[in-house]
């Protein structure tokens, strides 16, 4: 067999519908397009959500809240997901990144006092924003009482 013998299953090529070909067709005259109105005429098409000179449902719904498009995106995990690395390992961003207890793309990496932690753990991350100009705050990876259950169970939290 060549390629050009190759044809496809008999009945599933369907030939095209041949519009305002005559009324002997049966879609002759106005060609499926029914007597006049907006649809009937050339370049007669309304854009989606047009709804006939009414006040559109997106400008009749109310609109509440805010979103900053400029907000750093940070992945909160709770002290307790710590328990699946090994006994005296070091964590950064990267080693939970791929053990899977990260996934998708943050800025940022804060640990949360949720659970209990049972191994020995130096946990190094960074910071989750710039020092502050006035204070020289900066934003910490951990709550406090994330920091004192690590440093509880013997390990260390660290602030790269």
């Amino acid at each position: 067999m060549k390629l050009h013998e190759l044809s496809p299953a008999e009945g599933a090529v369907k030939g095209s519908k041949r519009i305002g070909r005559g009324h002997g067709s049966g879609w002759g005259k106005t060609a499926g397009k029914g007597h006049k109105g907006q649809k009937a005429r050339s370049g007669g098409s309304i854009r989606p959500g047009f709804e006939g000179g009414q006040m559109p449902l997106q400008r009749r719904v109310p609109k509440r809240g805010f979103n900053n498009i400029f907000a750093k995106k940070i992945a909160a995990i709770n002290v307790s997901a710590l328990n699946a690395f090994e006994d005296g390992a070091e964590v950064t961003a990267e080693a939970l990144v791929e053990k899977g207890i990260v996934k998708g793309n943050f800025d940022g990496i804060k640990v949360l006092a949720n659970g209990t932690l049972n191994k020995k753990l130096t946990v190094k991350l960074a910071a989750l924003s710039e020092a502050d100009e006035k204070t020289g705050a900066k934003a910490e990876p951990f709550s406090k009482g994330a920091k004192q259950k690590i440093e509880a169970a013997g390990g260390k939290a660290e602030v790269v």
